[in-house]
């Protein structure tokens, strides 16, 4: 007998979204269904590129129409993705559909180097990805994306001037450093750091982009507020080294970004230098500040725990050169941070889904 579309559909109905916890084809991700005689084809649209149960649910989908439809079937599946966005876009950035902020409690703990790193994990998993420099007082992107000697260019879009961002990697990247001499520190009061911070996000020609990643400085203070004031953000990462006296710090923070009047989901916290690995025995692991500190934070927290970030002094080598230490293959950094990127991009799609839940909940 021929296999039809119907019995497809049906059989696909018993592959849930791990993250979403509803079937593929109730959620709508299954597209271009085909079928030939024992030959099926069809695509699955994941809610992003960077999705960690990509190779599951591909096996899943197979397994599901040779189970419950025909066990000679020829499957094919075509795994793509449409990276969900955020309800309240900004008029800020109109075509960006997410925006992820990073932020720590404490200086020290390596968060810039962990927002590098993300953008461009997240870049070469197929997303376009811009990134703002917003750690007014003490910018480093420029050194990290080795774009020091670079000025971003204007452009008139509908007869207004707008910043071009600089490109590196993949990565669209603003920061006020371009803008500022390296050598002389910047004195700002609040005010005109958070204007700063404004005119870096809506002065400038974005284009589209499915993640948009803020670097914001750390601790707390008038740039949070200002930004969480002018944008909608989709979450906040918190990272953390795993001593207690940078936890406490940690936990303030995600305390902040928790308060009714700023409410910013929390998307988990990333534990930087977790562990020391010696390049010369890549597999072993000596936990040099403590164990499990951000593990045991984010269950008291009930937030995921994005990431453990090994100490490896090839990460400030790269950061120092200009080239994250992502973009070195194969490598236990490299890997960490590709993971790392992938539970990021997991958690904005979960966010998302049960922000759409929670409009659909009110507007019955």
């Amino acid at each position: 007998m021929s296999i039809t579309k119907e019995q497809v559909l049906e059989a696909l109905k018993n592959v849930d979204d791990p993250d979403l916890h509803k079937d593929l084809v109730t959620l709508g991700m299954i597209k271009d269904l085909e079928v030939n005689g024992k030959n099926v084809s069809f695509t699955v649209v994941l809610t992003t590129p960077a999705c960690p149960m990509k190779e599951m649910i591909h096996k899943a989908c197979v397994n599901a129409v040779l189970h419950f439809v025909d066990k000679e079937a020829i499957v094919d599946v075509k795994m793509s993705s449409n990276v969900t966005a955020n309800k309240t876009t900004a008029p800020l950035l109109p075509h960006v559909r997410n925006i992820i902020a990073v932020a720590s409690g404490k200086g020290g703990v390596g968060k810039s180097t962990v927002a590098s790193n993300l953008a461009v994990a997240l870049t070469k998993q197929g997303a376009k990805v811009g990134l703002v420099d917003a750690d007014i007082y003490g910018p480093s992107q420029t050194i990290m994306f080795d774009v020091v000697h670079e000025k971003p260019m204007l452009q008139d879009v509908d007869g207004v001037s707008k910043i071009v961002p600089v490109e590196s990697y993949g990565v669209k990247l603003l920061s006020i450093g371009f803008f500022a001499d390296t050598s002389q520190a910047i004195v700002w009061r609040g005010p005109m750091a958070a204007r700063a911070l404004t005119q870096m996000l809506g002065d400038a020609e974005w284009g589209e982009l499915d993640y948009m990643i803020i670097d914001l400085p750390p601790g707390t203070g008038d740039i949070h507020l200002s930004l969480v004031e002018a944008i909608p953000i989709n979450g906040v990462v918190i990272v953390s080294t795993p001593q207690n006296v940078a936890l406490a710090d940690a936990q303030k923070g995600v305390g902040m970004f928790q308060l009714e009047k700023i409410n910013v989901p929390v998307l988990g916290i990333v534990e930087n230098m977790a562990y020391f690995t010696p390049a010369e025995l890549p597999e072993n692991k000596y936990y040099i500040f403590g164990k499990d500190g951000a593990k045991k934070l984010a269950e008291k927290l009930g937030v995921p725990l994005l990431g453990e970030i090994p100490l490896v002094q090839s990460i400030c080598e790269s950061g120092d050169a200009g080239r994250p230490a992502v973009l070195q293959e194969n490598t236990p950094q490299a890997k960490a941070f590709m993971e790392m990127a992938s539970n990021v991009a997991q958690q904005v799609s979960i966010v998302n889904a049960r922000r759409k839940e929670k409009d659909l909940v009110q507007s019955n």
